[in-house]
C-alpha cells in the first residue's frame, strides 16, 4: 500500500445564516464573527495536523471563502441544497484528486487539536474500506466522518445520524466505529454551548485564538 492520502472538507454556510439558535444571546453582527472565527481555528488545526494533505472549503460565503484562501485552503461554491450535498461534492472532490480517505469535518468546533486529527485519521489507513464515526458531545449527532475510500458511505449528517450512519455502515458490511474525539465533541449551536465552551477554554491554556479573542470581546461589551 502506497502512501496514504487525505483530503479534509469543511463545507459552511453562509456567515450571515449562521448560529440563529444563538440570536437570543447574540444579535446578527456578533453571530457571524463568531463563526468566522470558529472557522478560522478549525482551519489552524486542519493546516497543523500532519496527517491533512489538503483542506477544502465548500461554501457560497465570500468571507469564508477569503478566509479560506487566506489559510490555504482550496475553495468550491456551495450549491445551497444543504450539509449533505456539500459533503457529497466534498466526496467527488476527493475521487477526482485520487485522495485515499475523506475527513469531513464541521467548521464550529473551534477546540479541534491538530494532534487527535492525526490520530483520528491514522484509524482510517487499513486494507478495507473503512468508516470511522466521531459523535457529539450528546452521542447523538455527527460531528466528523473519516471515510477510506472517500465514497465508502453516504453521509447523512442531521439528528441522530450518528446512529444513522452506523446503521449504514454495517447493512453495507463496512468496516466501521465509533470513536469520541475530545476536541471535536462540543459544536456550537446553543446558548448552552456556547457556554460550555467559555468553560472548556478557560480550563485549558492555548490554542482557539480567534475564539478566544471574540469571547473576550463579547464579554467586555456586555461588561
Amino acid at each position: 500500500m502506497g502512501a496514504v492520502t487525505t483530503l479534509a472538507v469543511l463545507p459552511i454556510k453562509s456567515f450571515s445564516d449562521a448560529k440563529q439558535r444563538l440570536s437570543e444571546e447574540l444579535t446578527p453582527g456578533p453571530r457571524r464573527a463568531l463563526a468566522e472565527a470558529m472557522f478560522s481555528d478549525v482551519l489552524v488545526a486542519l493546516r497543523r495536523a500532519k496527517s491533512v494533505d489538503e483542506v477544502l472549503v465548500i461554501s457560497r460565503d465570500n468571507g469564508a471563502q477569503q478566509i479560506a484562501g487566506g489559510y490555504g485552503a482550496r475553495v468550491l461554491d456551495d450549491t445551497g441544497r444543504g450539509h449533505n450535498a456539500a459533503a457529497e461534492t466534498g466526496i467527488r472532490d476527493a475521487l477526482e484528486h485520487d485522495y485515499n480517505q475523506v475527513l469531513l469535518v464541521p467548521g464550529d468546533c473551534p477546540m479541534l487539536d491538530p494532534d487527535e486529527v492525526d490520530r483520528l485519521i491514522a484509524r482510517g489507513i487499513g486494507p478495507r474500506p473503512s468508516v470511522v464515526i466521531v459523535p457529539d458531545r450528546h452521542g447523538t449527532g455527527t460531528n466528523a466522518l473519516l471515510l477510506s475510500p472517500p465514497n465508502t458511505l453516504t453521509p447523512s449528517f442531521g439528528p441522530g445520524s450518528c446512529q444513522r450512519h452506523a446503521q449504514a455502515a454495517a447493512s453495507a458490511g463496512i468496516d466501521h466505529e465509533v470513536v469520541e474525539v475530545g476536541s471535536l465533541a462540543l459544536d456550537i449551536d446553543t446558548p448552552e454551548d456556547l457556554a460550555e465552551l467559555g468553560t472548556q477554554l478557560g480550563a485549558r491554556h492555548g490554542g482557539s485564538a480567534h475564539t478566544r479573542g471574540m469571547l473576550s470581546q463579547l464579554s467586555r461589551s456586555r461588561g
